[in-house]
């Protein structure tokens, strides 16, 4: 049984965590970039059409999908480095033209 007394609380302080905030504040647009949504939308694509494959018995199709779903990584990968991606330089305009969402 836990002593919930006022002089057992006045003896023994309770001992907070400091908080550790990060160094800056991070983006606001929640991932929604032009780069997360391609690549997004490029894998499931990919990935529906190597399902039709498996489906279908075809095993050229089931191989094109898992090739478009490894181009549709290489793009994202690609877009984010030319500025599309989070904090990217096209990114942050788009940003600041629509109002920082």
């Amino acid at each position: 049984m836990a002593d919930d007394t006022l002089a057992h609380r006045a003896q023994n302080p309770t001992v907070t965590e400091t908080v550790q905030l990060p160094p800056s504040s991070p983006p606001t647009n929640h991932g929604k970039t032009i780069a997360a949504w391609t690549t997004t939308w490029v894998v499931v694509a990919g990935g529906l059409i190597a399902a039709i494959g498996m489906v279908a018995a075809l095993v050229w199709l089931f191989w094109v999908g898992i090739g478009l779903c490894f181009a549709g990584l290489v793009v994202g990968k690609v877009l984010s480095v030319l500025g599309y991606g989070q904090g990217g330089a096209a990114t942050l305009a788009r940003q600041k033209a629509h109002g920082g969402h």
